[in-house]
């Protein structure tokens, strides 16, 4: 377990430590394995950069030393927390901070605030998008066997499929 806060005893929840303890907690959690993430700190948000939010900005996690490093944004904790994580485990988080209903940039949600009492579909998460990229990469599997990696990579279509996710 990593600890990571600013009370003077622990580490503090720098910009660096935070995403060294995503990565150690991906490397370490395999299938069967129940993930607990908590944070509880500041939250914010900041000019999308790369056009994929409607509102036209990313939510954030800010770090301690977030002045000089910047903030994590969900792209960050996408790319970094929730793909890498392997199949088979059931992952919690629990982001105590502003702006965190869509931090994750998940397909869907839960909002703990008394008129919602389940998961709900994410209307700013494009699944049409992701059902079309995955039905593309299933046929040129099927149809390339083992070529099918280097096909899809020189095709361009990583860099989409890349950009979704599917929990189940």
């Amino acid at each position: 377990m990593i600890t990571l806060m600013d009370d003077g005893v622990h580490d503090n929840p720098t910009y660096d430590r935070i995403l060294q303890a995503f990565q150690w907690v991906v490397n370490e959690s395999l299938a069967g394995d129940t993930v607990w993430i908590h944070y509880s700190g500041h939250g914010g948000r900041v000019e999308d950069d790369n056009g994929d939010e409607d509102d036209g900005y990313d939510e954030t996690l800010i770090p301690v030393d977030f002045q000089r490093k910047g903030q994590i944004r969900d792209d960050d904790l996408l790319r970094y927390l929730v793909k890498p994580m392997r199949e088979g485990l059931l992952m919690t988080c629990l982001m105590d901070c502003c702006h965190s209903g869509t931090v994750l940039d998940l397909p869907y949600r839960f909002i703990a605030d008394g008129d919602h009492y389940q998961m709900e579909r994410n209307d700013d998460f494009d699944m049409d998008h992701l059902i079309e990229v995955a039905k593309i990469a299933a046929t040129v599997t099927a149809s390339l066997g083992g070529m099918a990696q280097s096909v899809i990579q020189s095709s361009g279509l990583v860099e989409e499929i890349d950009e979704c996710c599917v929990i189940l």
